[in-house]
């Protein structure tokens, strides 16, 4: 086997290291883990693999279930209320 040097972010290396001592693995075997797992691609998974996560788990805080398909019908009054707050 060979050995590769790589700079991660600090919030990588922490994940890493807690996975490590929880699970009492090495750091390398949870790095390998993760190389072997598929990640979604701009090509493979398409559009819904790349932000399938976050469907669902944004908050619509009063908005319409229909604003996606009636955008036209929501969208003015929608402006006009924010400008309204704005002043």
């Amino acid at each position: 086997m060979k050995t590769l040097t790589v700079r991660l972010p600090d919030a990588i290396v922490s994940e890493i290291e807690h996975e490590s001592r929880s699970r009492r693995v090495s750091k390398s075997d949870i790095v390998r883990e993760r190389l072997r797992q598929p990640q979604p691609t701009a090509t493979g998974g398409g559009m819904r693999g790349l932000i399938g996560d976050f469907i669902g788990s944004i908050r619509n805080d009063g908005l319409p279930a229909d604003l996606s398909s009636n955008k036209k019908k929501y969208l003015p009054a929608l402006i006009r209320a924010k400008k309204r707050h704005r002043r």
